[in-house]
């Protein structure tokens, strides 16, 4: 079901050697942005009509308006269930605590009587959030979006959602009932490719077949995961619009040893195989009777489990899953240091100096009571995490990811005059006298003499 990688013997290779010996998922994003060009370019020139028809070809459903309207986002919130609200506003309030903490506040700096620079956070204008709707339904996905967005201070939050047949082509109403909960009443049903040239080119009119609604104005930043054509449909709008990441399949690596419960390790492996057939499961381990007895509880919990056939056999079977068997701890760090994970859990003796000595992760989670599901949903951290490799250099979605930060630069004649002949000298090292110039003409041309 799942296979194994032997790095027990010799020392372990550095680097992108280590890096190639372990399970990745292939995901071609450079593939997907010859198929997504057209759909980005027909939303570029087309508007609204081309995102409804593409809805059509690709969700299976055509929709008279993209913009949900208000008394459907009043109806889902009151048609939930109440133990899905409660948990949903539990998650809310966590994910507030925590991202509220992580606001950055102005600060200047003094460098010299009567020269400061001031560093000031501005939040983004405008962002589009992406929520998927393929397999499952994520309105966790509408928490870890928001929530950051709404800290941060950003003035303009709309959702964006595929369009669901099953309920008249409208998102699935839990997600509205969310994004209700959350006071977010710009929400769209538009998926994939589209749904993102939605948001990096705006549209004129919402789809209304009447014409008389307000289109979705152009964002700033879109962030949020979504599949391969989600993935590239970002990177070909880069630079129109900033970006999160390009979310890839999602992954967990579980660092154990013998301390480690199976029936744990089985139980988290298997929960990230149910997401999708692509989905990545590691185990890193320096126990041999830990890998066995985790084998037996995959087929024991497996067999339980739901979704079974279409996702987590795939998932587990695939090249991107394996058990990997190390020498010891410190070859287990670097193992997981080289495939910087998008959730890393430490389940070991010590687990929380362990899980300290981690340099590349998404999340990491400590010890046997904080599984990633908690993280998932109720832990207050976000969600949102890169994926493939990128946590070595990349961050979660955070209040940061939607705040910008702006130097001012405030310096009195004095100030500017005591350092003018080291900005002159540098100027002219680098034959661009005209800078030098520009310091020139405030003192008559003539550079003071330093102080």
């Amino acid at each position: 079901m799942i296979s194994r990688i032997d790095l027990r013997g010799a020392a372990l290779p550095e680097g992108s050697a280590l890096r190639d010996l372990l399970p990745r998922a292939e995901f071609d994003v450079e593939a997907a942005l010859e198929k997504v060009r057209p759909i980005c370019e027909g939303v570029r020139h087309h508007g609204a009509a081309a995102v409804i028809d593409y809805g059509e070809k690709f969700d299976g459903v055509r929709v008279a308006s993209l913009r949900v309207p208000a008394e459907e986002l009043t109806r889902a919130l009151d048609e939930l269930d109440p133990a899905v609200r409660a948990a949903l506003e539990e998650s809310i309030r966590r994910a507030r605590m925590v991202h509220r903490d992580q606001r950055r506040t102005t600060h200047t700096t003094q460098v010299v009587p009567g020269g400061t620079v001031t560093e000031k956070w501005i939040p983004v204008e405008r962002v589009g959030l992406y929520v998927p709707g393929g397999r499952s339904v994520y309105p966790s996905s509408v928490v870890m979006n928001v929530v950051p967005a709404q800290e941060a201070g950003v003035e303009g939050i709309a959702v964006s959602s595929p369009p669901q047949k099953e309920f008249g082509g409208l998102p699935h109403p839990t997600i509205l009932a969310a994004c209700a909960l959350l006071g977010v009443d710009e929400v769209y049903a538009a998926g994939g490719a589209q749904a993102v040239a939605m948001f990096a080119y705006g549209t004129e009119d919402a789809g209304s077949t009447a014409g008389d609604e307000p289109g979705c104005a152009p964002v700033n930043l879109v962030t949020g995961p979504g599949n391969i054509y989600v993935a590239a449909a970002k990177r070909l709008l880069k630079g129109r619009i900033g970006i999160d990441a390009e979310a890839g399949p999602t992954e967990i690596a579980i660092l154990a040893d013998s301390t480690a419960d199976p029936v744990h390790v089985a139980a988290d492996l298997i929960s990230q195989a149910e997401h999708d057939p692509m989905a990545a499961s590691v185990l890193v381990t320096d126990s041999e009777e830990l890998a066995e007895a985790t084998e037996a509880e995959l087929k024991t919990q497996v067999a339980a489990s739901k979704h079974v056939d279409d996702r987590i056999v795939p998932a587990l079977a695939g090249r991107q899953s394996a058990i990997v068997l190390v020498n010891g701890l410190a070859d287990g760090l670097k193992v997981v240091d080289a495939y910087g994970a998008e959730h890393l859990e430490i389940q070991t003796a010590d687990a929380a100096a362990v899980a300290d000595r981690v340099r590349n992760a998404g999340a990491i989670f400590v010890g046997p009571w904080a599984p990633v599901s908690l993280g998932d949903y109720c832990a207050g951290s976000n969600h949102v995490l890169p994926t493939g490799g990128c946590a070595c250099h990349s961050s979660g979605l955070s209040v940061q990811s939607f705040l910008r930060g702006v130097h001012i630069v405030d310096y009195t004649r004095d100030a500017l005059a005591d350092v003018a002949h080291h900005v002159v000298t540098l100027a002219e090292a680098e034959d661009l006298p005209a800078h030098g110039a520009a310091i020139k003409a405030r003192f008559g041309w003539k550079v003071p003499e330093s102080k």
